[in-house]
């Protein structure tokens, strides 16, 4: 989201005369600060089954989880490497095969590529020699630097970088969606939930959803 923030932040920041402060990090890690009672107004984090553990919590202000953005997992390979492009259902098991993925313990990316994985293959731990890491961003830099054969990210992600190039659009027989979606949250201060609320309903607008496509995101579908 970064990227799409530096645009989508000065707008709002503008119309709406509020300044807004953005703490970047793992959506797991950030979730259990807003547990630990830390001060965060609104929580957006990679995929939106963060926000609705919070919703489960009666931690969730004003209805909940909203959704304003989707995408998808790719598989990508260095921009320079020369290999040839296969998908995930075409690499035989082979430990010798670096996969580099996002860590399931702190980030959202992680847990739902241990997902996929599974459904893939039940066995996928000994069967493949995967590198974890906190960011999408550290994931692109394994494979970039060669430290990985492969890495497993979201298509947005895979779509800004000039470090990687995607081979598989699914990887790994995901066709659901991953919905992006945020929330006003429980630990919102009281003199920032009138901006906190205006600034939910900005991202959820149809021309910020409008805006999302140009950084690699999917509009999300007129039901929800």
């Amino acid at each position: 989201l970064r990227a799409a923030f530096h645009e989508i932040v000065p707008m709002f920041e503008k119309e709406y005369g509020v300044k807004v402060q953005v703490v970047y990090g793992p959506s797991q890690t950030q979730r259990r600060k807003i547990e630990q009672r830390a001060p965060i107004d609104v929580f957006f984090p990679a995929a939106i089954e963060e926000v609705e553990k919070l919703e489960a919590k009666g931690m969730t202000l004003n209805g909940g989880p909203r959704a304003y953005a989707q995408t998808s997992l790719v598989l990508v390979m260095s921009a320079a490497s020369r290999a040839i492009a296969v998908s995930l259902r075409d690499v035989q098991p082979n430990r010798a095969t670096r996969i580099a993925m996002g860590d399931p313990k702190t980030s959202a990316l992680g847990e739902i590529t241990t997902r996929a994985f599974a459904r893939l293959d039940p066995a996928y731990k000994t069967h493949f020699h995967l590198l974890q890491a906190q960011h999408a961003e550290d994931v692109v830099n394994l494979v970039h630097t060669g430290a990985a054969d492969m890495g497993i990210i979201y298509r947005a992600d895979a779509i800004k970088s000039g470090q990687v190039r995607i081979i598989d659009e699914a990887p790994v027989g995901v066709h659901t969606p991953i919905r992006l979606g945020g929330a006003v949250v429980w630990t919102c201060r009281d003199a920032s939930l009138k901006a906190a609320e205006e600034f939910m309903d900005f991202i959820v607008s149809p021309r910020i959803q409008k805006l999302m496509l140009k950084y690699g995101f999917d509009a999300v579908p007129s039901n929800g």
